[in-house]
């Protein structure tokens, strides 16, 4: 009886979809508020970062594609901006006429076709945890608004948004800013999400985060917080500890259909989660991304549209880099409960 109720060292966690193992170090897990001790690179911030910021000095950059409020020309250092997207000065991919598909030997290889654009918003201190719903919200809108206007251009297969906080999660410019990549070819980690939400539709009839989503809120130990539209929840088989997970409660396909009358919803929900990140956690870096049915023009109605939390809690090292399996270091139960109670 003993050897039954005795805790083991680890618990390894099937992702439904992306079909991975994922490693819950439940012996050796850490406790929620140690986390919040370690330092916090996203803090460091200062005039002189602010002095020589491109985003602060945003009439330098390129021509924006789109200012909030619309009839604000930052070109003439109108301050009554609030929001503005802008083409990468330095992009991985740039517009062109032809991909140029080719060989060499065994390989392929195309030409980097597509769009680049950062997503600035105007406060050089404050993140999206310490925004306001409203200003969140305008950032939603603002990611619709272009993918809506870079899904439809030639050779545009697979729209990315995301956003990096902090030094260690890829933030080279602490300013706070989102970006998104319009491009050709689909990302493996999407692909593998979309096989996976397939294939168990095939199997099962229904969309696998639905069920998830109805096993989740009968359960209540991974929930974090949620409204009537969203629910925001640390995943059962969690790849970093305290990954969040953003999901509409109802079943949507495309994330750029989203309606105006949930958009407030969202934000709400962003904020929520962000917030209780930024104060649970000590501001740490992090990333969020959107994953959502690719604009390729085929069918993915068995696939549900979310944003994903990634918090820098940890780096990899030669297991996760061999065998390509996560290990978190708290269970997503503690993990949410802690955040539940900020």
């Amino acid at each position: 009886m003993a050897e039954e109720n005795k805790k083991p060292a680890s618990e390894l966690r099937f992702d439904l979809v992306s079909k991975h193992w994922v490693v819950i170090a439940t012996g050796r897990a850490r406790r929620p508020e140690t986390f919040a001790k370690e330092k916090s690179p996203a803090k460091e911030k200062n005039e002189a970062d602010k002095k020589n910021c491109p985003f602060c000095n945003i009439e330098t950059q390129l021509p924006p594609v789109l200012v909030y409020p619309k009839e604000t020309d930052i070109s003439k250092k109108d301050d009554s901006w609030s929001l503005a997207v802008i083409p990468n000065k330095f992009p991985a991919f740039i517009q062109g006429d032809s991909l140029r598909e080719r060989a060499e030997g065994p390989y392929s290889l195309m030409d980097g076709i597509g769009f680049h654009e950062v997503v600035v918003t105007k406060d050089h201190y404050s993140q999206m945890a310490e925004f306001p719903v409203i200003k969140i919200r305008e950032v939603i809108d603002a990611y619709q608004e272009r993918y809506l206007e870079l899904m439809n251009e030639k050779m545009v297969n697979y729209i990315s948004v995301f956003h990096n906080h902090g030094l260690e999660a890829g933030a080279t410019i602490a300013h706070p800013h989102s970006q998104i990549i319009a491009m050709p070819v689909m990302d493996p980690d999407i692909k593998q999400s979309l096989d996976g939400s397939r294939l168990f539709f095939e199997m099962q009839g229904k969309c696998v985060h639905c069920a998830k989503l109805e096993w989740d809120r009968e359960d209540g130990r991974r929930i974090i917080f949620e409204n009537e539209k969203f629910v925001a929840l640390c995943p059962f088989a969690s790849r970093v500890a305290f990954e969040i997970r953003i999901y509409p409660k109802e079943h949507h396909s495309y994330f750029e259909r989203i309606k105006d009358n949930d958009k407030d919803q969202l934000a709400e929900v962003f904020r929520v989660a962000l917030g209780k990140i930024f104060k649970g956690l000590n501001n740490p870096s992090y990333n969020f991304f959107l994953h959502t049915g690719p604009c390729d023009g085929k069918n993915y109605d068995h696939y549900h549209w979310h944003f994903d939390i990634m918090p820098k809690t940890s780096t990899w090292a030669g297991f996760e880099l061999g065998t390509g399996i996560e290990i978190s270091t708290i269970e997503p139960e503690k993990a949410a409960e802690y955040l539940r109670g900020i």
